[in-house]
């Protein structure tokens, strides 16, 4: 009895493929049946992205500016010698930190739940 086998790393083509037909066309998306794409979300610039987001959430701009300017005025109060001053103004800057982490988590759970809904 003789078996018929391919060598190992062969493999048997059935199909003759042709060369000049293609049957589908790569410039363009599958067409899936019962399925329709969403569409392109349109192209945001930089500056309505940042006038969206910050309707979205005011209170992570807003804690932003509150620790730049904390971290700001604190380290002209240290060049200045006011090692009190500065000492304040350090500490205010962590509650500024906090605050602006805790709007971004309130900012994500909100999103998080109006999407549910």
């Amino acid at each position: 009895m003789a078996a018929a086998t391919t060598p190992v790393g062969q493999t048997q083509v059935s199909e003759t493929v042709h060369s000049g037909s293609v049957g589908f066309d790569l410039t363009k998306p599958p067409v899936i049946e019962g399925f329709a794409p969403a569409p392109r979300p349109r192209e945001e610039g930089f500056k309505a992205k940042f006038i969206r987001k910050t309707k979205e959430n005011p209170f992570v701009p807003i804690g932003c500016l509150g620790t730049a300017g904390a971290l700001t005025y604190g380290l002209i109060a240290f060049k200045r010698g006011k090692t009190r001053q500065s000492q304040l103004l350090m500490r205010t800057r962590i509650f500024a930190q906090g605050f602006t982490v805790v709007a971004i988590l309130v900012g994500v759970a909100a999103t998080a739940l109006k999407s549910r809904k």
